[in-house]
């Protein structure tokens, strides 16, 4: 059986492909939110950085409404070097939106990211963006998408995409590059229609499969994942599967899912949905959360190793303890494992040397 009542879409494109723009028409045109929610741009673009570079580094949820079905927006990074994010936001989607520059073309970063859904079995809507540009060729951009999915051993049904042509900063997708378009209402519907409903069986124990976490300071640590199976109630009595199937026991404490761009108290969630539940501390990024009596794991995620590594220590320079807050090699330690935490795609250790941290990435 499906869940028909919601969808859940990760958007994929190379860095200033317009993936960020586009995801704020959509909420724009949803009818969901107030003005002066919408007041500012690249709304998903929450971190400092973000807003700096004009890129996407952590992957981010939200939702819109459209017809009676609750998509989930998964924001997913365009860029080999947060890989890990990637990999996770890619595990809670069902089908994905390619977003593809039509002067650039598909890019290397675009490819790394393909190859992960594709992988992923992941059913995909290809979108050829900024099609107002002077220098467009969206047929040229087309065939090269088909060569990208080719060269990734896409399979027959993978590589028969639908295709969308899109202006996102006006808020404008089309069929066809001569359809007379004033909104992004093909693009719904292509998502309603292509990207598959969540799987479920009605006897199926709760499964949930923990690809971020949070913390707040009423509730503590806080698991984020998507239902694979069940339904999950506030207060019920469950368990936490760890690495080396270490069972630890939790209750929900508190339950929610994302309505729009904020966060919504409910009582219980069903199959597909992507909650935020409060109830154990002890909890990392890959476990389970299942039925007590029924523990059965589901497969962790997997990141692909580190390539680099980086030496991190405390200023000895003669600058060094004239400028900084956290200055200590304790601080730059605590700080640096608690990323872990987040961060799936990086490893932190202890260096030879005393105060000598060893950190390990997928890029710079």
């Amino acid at each position: 059986m499906k869940n028909e009542l919601i969808r859940n879409v990760a958007i994929i494109a190379h860095v200033d492909h317009g993936k960020t723009t586009l995801v704020d028409a959509m909420f724009r045109q949803s009818g969901m939110f107030r003005d002066s929610e919408l007041s500012t741009e690249r709304i998903m673009d929450n971190m400092d950085l973000e807003k700096e570079r004009g890129i996407t580094i952590a992957a981010k949820n939200c939702s819109v409404n459209i017809e009676g079905v609750k998509i989930n927006i998964i924001d997913t990074p365009g860029h080999v070097d947060f890989g890990g994010e990637v990999e996770r936001a890619l595990m809670m989607a069902d089908g994905a939106i390619l977003l593809v520059d039509s002067s650039e073309g598909p890019l290397p970063q675009t490819r790394f990211v393909v190859k992960k859904a594709l992988e992923g079995g992941l059913k995909i809507i290809v979108v050829i963006n900024k099609i107002d540009r002077k220098d467009a060729r969206p047929r040229e951009v087309l065939d090269e998408v088909i060569d990208l999915f080719i060269s990734l051993d896409a399979t027959e049904e993978q590589i028969e995409f639908p295709i969308l042509y899109a202006v996102g900063r006006d808020g404008i997708a089309k069929k066809d590059m001569y359809e007379d378009s004033k909104d992004l209402k093909p693009l719904f519907e292509a998502i309603l229609k292509y990207i598959p409903a969540p799987e479920y069986h009605t006897d199926d124990y709760p499964q949930v499969l923990v690809t971020d976490l949070n913390y707040s300071d009423y509730f503590g640590r806080l698991a984020i994942g998507k239902i694979f199976n069940g339904t999950i109630r506030k207060n019920d009595s469950l368990v936490c599967i760890s690495a080396g199937n270490v069972v630890k026991p939790l209750t929900v404490g508190n339950l929610q899912i994302y309505d729009g761009l904020k966060l919504k108290n409910v009582d219980e969630a069903q199959t597909g949905e992507i909650i935020v539940l409060s109830g154990i501390e002890d909890v990392k990024i890959g476990d389970t959360i299942c039925n007590k009596d029924h523990p059965i794991s589901l497969n962790r995620l997997h990141v692909d190793e580190p390539v680099v590594s980086m030496e991190f220590t405390v200023n000895t320079s003669p600058l060094s303890g004239r400028d900084g807050k956290y200055v200590q090699s304790g601080r730059l330690k605590e700080r640096l494992f608690k990323e872990t935490l987040k961060n799936v795609s990086i490893q932190v250790e202890s260096g030879e040397e005393p105060n000598v941290f060893i950190v390990k990435g997928r890029g710079e």
